[in-house]
C-alpha cells in the first residue's frame, strides 16, 4: 500500500478561488514545484499532490483561461505536440497501463488553463481506474522530495531523447 498525505479539499478550494493564480506564481518562480521543462511558451512540472506516480501538468506560461478559445490553432497544436512529447516521456519512465490526459479548472478557480497527464500503473482494478484514480480527496502520494526531483530529471531526460516516429499508414 502506498502511503498518502491527507489533502485538505476545503483549504485548496479557498486558495484557488481567492488566492493568486498558482500557475502565474510558478512561472514567476514564487511557487516552487519540480519543473521538468520550460520554454518561452509553456511550463511542464510534477503535480505537488499527485494521486498517481508521475502525475505531470503542462501549462502555457502566459495566463490563458480557455483550452481552445484563447489560442490560435497554431498555438494550440504546438501545446498539443508538447503534451504528446511529455506523455511519451512519462510512458518511458513510469510503468503505465493507460495515460490520462485532461484539462481541468473553472472560471471560479484554477482559471489558468493546464493539462493533467496522469499515468495509471498496470494492474489497478477497474473500479479504481479513471476518475477514481484521479480523486485527490483521498490524499496525495507521499513521495519524498529527492524522489520527486529524480523523477522530474528522468522525465526531462526522456523528453530530450524523444524523437517521434512516423505513424504507420492505416490498414484497410
Amino acid at each position: 500500500m502506498v502511503e498518502k498525505h491527507p489533502f485538505d479539499i476545503g483549504a485548496y478550494e479557498k486558495r484557488v478561488k481567492a488566492g493568486p493564480c498558482f500557475l502565474c506564481e510558478l512561472v514567476a518562480g514564487t511557487n516552487p514545484h519540480h519543473v521538468i521543462n520550460k520554454d518561452q511558451s509553456a511550463i511542464v512540472f510534477l503535480n505537488k499532490y499527485p494521486s498517481l506516480y508521475g502525475y505531470t501538468l503542462v501549462a502555457p506560461r502566459e495566463h490563458r483561461e480557455q483550452a481552445t478559445g484563447d489560442f490560435t490553432l497554431e498555438e494550440y497544436l504546438q501545446l498539443q505536440q508538447l503534451i504528446y512529447q511529455v506523455s511519451e516521456a512519462i510512458r518511458r519512465v513510469v510503468p503505465t497501463e493507460r495515460l490520462y490526459i485532461q484539462t481541468l479548472g473553472s472560471q471560479q478557480g484554477n482559471r489558468h488553463v493546464h493539462w493533467h497527464l496522469a499515468p495509471l500503473p498496470p494492474g489497478v482494478p477497474y473500479e479504481l481506474q479513471q476518475t477514481a484514480a484521479l480523486d485527490s480527496s483521498k490524499g496525495g502520494l507521499a513521495i519524498p522530495d529527492e524522489e520527486m526531483a529524480s523523477l522530474a530529471r528522468s522525465i526531462r531526460q526522456a523528453m530530450e531523447q524523444f524523437s517521434p516516429s512516423p505513424m504507420p499508414p492505416p490498414s484497410n
